[in-house]
C-alpha cells in the first residue's frame, strides 16, 4: 500500500503527463503549421528563461555540462522530434508510438543505474504499450514513416534524459525548479540557431497561436517539467515513465471532448489497459543496488533517511 504522502506525490507528478497530453490537440488546432523547431522554441526557452529569473541560482562546475546534456536529451532534442511527430502524424499515433518509452528506460536502469529489469516491470510496459495502440487504433492506416521515426527518437531521447537525471541527481542545495530552468534553457538555446537555420524568421501569429503558446510554455512546460523532476527526484525512474501512458490517454479524452472524435469500444479497452498499467509500474520493486537508493540532492547520503527529509520538503513547497 501506498502512504497518502506518495500517493499525493505520484498524483502531482502525473499532472506533467496528463499536461502534456494537450500538447497534440494544441499543436494542429491552434499553432502555425510545419514548424516544430520554432514550436520547440517558443516553448522552451522563455519558461527556461522566466524560471532562471525566478531561481536566480546558475549551474557551478561539472553541472554546467551535465546541465548541457540534460537539456539536449529532455528538451533540445525531444521538443523538434515531438513536434515533428505531431505534425506529420495523425491523431495520437505520436504518443502511440511513443509510449515505448518505459521499455527504454527499464533497458536503461539497467545499464546506467544497475536495475536489473524484473519480468513485471516489461510485461507491464508492454500492457501499456499495447493498450496505448488500441486507444489510436483507428490511425494506424496513415502512419508517417518519418513521423514514426521522430517520435519513436523523442521516446529514446526523454528515456535517457529521465535516467540520466535520476543518476546524476542535483547539486547540494539545489532545488528541482532551478534544474528545470538550466534544462529548459540550455535545451531552448541548442533548438535556437537551428529553427532559425532550419525554418527562417519566425512565423506571423494570431491572437489562437499567441494563446497556444502561452499554454505549451506556462503550463505544459514551465509548471509540467518541474513536477516531472520533481517526481524523478523522489520515485523511481520506472515510477515515473510508468506515468508516461496518461499522456495519449489524456490527448484521445481532449479528442473526445473538444474535436468531436469518437471513442469505440475497443479504444475504452485500450484505454483500461493503459490506465491499469500505469497503476501497476507505481508499485516500485525495492532498490537491489545503492544506486536505486539514492536520494536525489545528495548521492553521498543514507538513501532512506534524505528520501524521507525530501519528501518533506516537497510537500511543504
Amino acid at each position: 500500500m501506498l502512504s497518502a504522502g506518495r500517493t499525493t506525490l505520484i498524483a502531482l507528478t502525473a499532472l506533467a503527463p496528463v499536461s502534456w497530453g494537450t500538447t497534440y490537440a494544441v499543436t494542429t488546432e491552434f499553432l502555425p503549421p510545419d514548424r516544430p523547431l520554432f514550436t520547440g522554441l517558443a516553448r522552451a526557452l522563455p519558461a527556461g528563461l522566466l524560471l532562471l529569473a525566478l531561481t536566480r541560482v546558475l549551474p557551478r562546475g561539472a553541472w554546467w555540462w551535465k546541465a548541457a546534456v540534460l537539456g539536449a536529451l529532455n528538451i533540445g532534442a525531444f521538443f523538434p522530434l515531438l513536434f515533428l511527430s505531431a505534425y506529420r502524424l495523425p491523431g495520437g499515433m505520436a504518443a502511440v508510438v511513443g509510449s515505448v518509452g518505459p521499455l527504454f528506460v527499464v533497458g536503461l536502469s539497467a545499464l546506467l543505474l544497475g536495475q536489473r529489469p524484473t519480468t513485471r516491470a516489461v510485461l507491464t510496459g508492454v500492457v501499456a504499450a499495447f493498450g496505448v495502440s488500441l486507444v489510436v487504433l483507428k490511425a494506424a492506416g496513415g502512419l508517417d514513416a518519418l513521423g514514426a521515426l521522430a517520435a519513436l527518437a523523442s521516446a529514446g531521447s526523454m528515456s535517457t534524459g529521465t535516467v540520466l537525471t535520476k543518476r546524476w541527481g542535483r547539486p547540494e542545495g539545489v532545488g528541482p525548479l532551478a534544474l528545470t530552468a538550466w534544462q529548459l534553457t540550455a535545451g531552448g538555446l541548442l533548438i535556437a540557431p537551428v529553427a532559425l537555420l532550419a525554418e527562417g524568421a519566425p512565423p506571423a501569429l494570431d491572437g489562437a497561436a499567441v494563446g497556444g503558446y502561452l499554454h505549451l510554455a506556462l503550463a505544459n512546460t514551465a509548471v509540467a517539467y518541474w513536477l516531472w523532476f520533481r517526481g524523478i527526484g523522489r520515485l523511481s525512474a520506472t515510477q515515473v515513465t510508468f506515468l508516461g501512458p496518461l499522456s495519449p490517454l489524456t490527448a484521445a479524452v481532449v479528442g473526445w471532448a473538444a474535436l468531436g472524435e469518437t471513442l469505440t469500444p475497443v479504444q475504452l479497452a485500450g484505454m483500461a489497459l493503459a490506465f491499469a498499467a500505469t497503476v501497476a509500474g507505481q508499485r516500485a520493486p525495492r532498490a537491489r543496488t545503492g544506486t536505486e537508493a539514492v536520494p536525489f540532492s545528495s548521492p553521498s547520503r543514507n538513501g532512506r533517511k534524505d528520501s524521507m527529509d525530501l519528501t518533506g520538503q516537497g510537500l511543504r513547497r
